[in-house]
């Protein structure tokens, strides 16, 4: 796989969309560029490509998106609009009110796909198991939604996403970001038996890229401990240390954590090293020099 094709148009999006955001807490576009792009992944001069070409492509930066983006963009609409005529009837979610628990996980038992894993949060390599969930934060904006999706060897986090809404699309953007980082087959996808999951989109979308769907019960945590237990520590080490602005604050602030905890964070059930380490070391013990380097 070449460098260019390791980051999905999404991610690509998400990226100059923090660059546009954040540029103003910096001393030039070119130092958010700097800080952003390791935490993509990518090298600081690629995502000034990225940024000026969007800045071309909509005349100065007026928040579009790219032309390449604006094709992926309807294509989704025109699927969207399929889908979502068999989707309506899932896509009722409860009312949010401040201050009390939000309700992210919204039965849909009919459908939902049997439970593989059965509390049994282990893997013998990487892309054997994904867990998946997402999580609330309050923001002076309202409430926006975090989710995770995690490989369970080492505890990656291949794909994550901040959205003001609990729409399917939500959660499907972090698929699609771990599918086109990770590439895998065969995988177990286990989540909980929210509707996001269990939506037609979601469920088509796993049987295409070739994973296969595991639920555990609705509303127990130990069904889905292992994203649970990420959902966590992400609410430790970042949310619960301050109050939040708006979405673009908690989206840059979760870039960095997971940047930090997939490459720095010492977990002791790897014997105290990062889980991008760890996978390194896998590949590395069965001869596979590529995903080792």
């Amino acid at each position: 796989m070449t460098k260019n094709t390791r980051f999905s148009p999404e991610v690509r999006q998400r990226a100059i969309r923090m660059v546009l955001e954040s540029q103003d807490e910096y001393d030039s576009q070119w130092a958010a560029i700097c800080s952003i792009a390791p935490k993509i992944g990518c090298t600081p001069e690629t995502l000034r490509v990225w940024v000026r070409q969007h800045e071309r492509d909509t005349g100065g930066g007026d928040g579009g998106l790219t032309s390449a983006e604006r094709q992926r963009l309807k294509e989704l609409e025109r699927e969207n609009r399929e889908l979502r005529r068999s989707n309506m009837a899932v896509m009722g979610l409860a009312g949010v009110l401040r201050g009390k628990k939000v309700r992210t996980t919204i039965s849909r038992k009919a459908v939902a796909a049997g439970d593989r894993v059965n509390r049994q949060f282990v893997a013998e390599r990487p892309d054997q198991l994904w867990v998946a969930d997402f999580t609330y934060v309050s923001t002076w904006q309202g409430f926006v939604y975090v989710a995770f999706i995690i490989d369970v060897f080492a505890g990656y986090i291949v794909g994550w996403r901040v959205s003001s809404s609990m729409e399917t699309t939500f959660v499907l953007d972090a698929l699609e970001q771990a599918l086109w980082a990770r590439r895998p087959s065969g995988t177990i996808h286990h989540s909980d038996k929210g509707s996001q999951y269990v939506s037609l989109a979601y469920t088509e979308r796993l049987k295409e890229a070739g994973l296969l769907a595991s639920t555990g019960s609705t509303g127990d945590s130990y069904d889905n401990a292992m994203a649970e237990s990420i959902n966590g520590l992400y609410k430790a080490e970042v949310i619960h240390r301050k109050s939040w602005k708006n979405r673009a604050e908690v989206e840059l602030a979760t870039l960095t954590w997971v940047d930090w905890y997939n490459n720095r964070r010492l977990l002791g059930r790897l014997g105290h090293t990062p889980p991008a380490e760890a996978e390194k070391a896998y590949y590395a013990s069965i001869g596979n020099d590529d995903l080792a380097a």
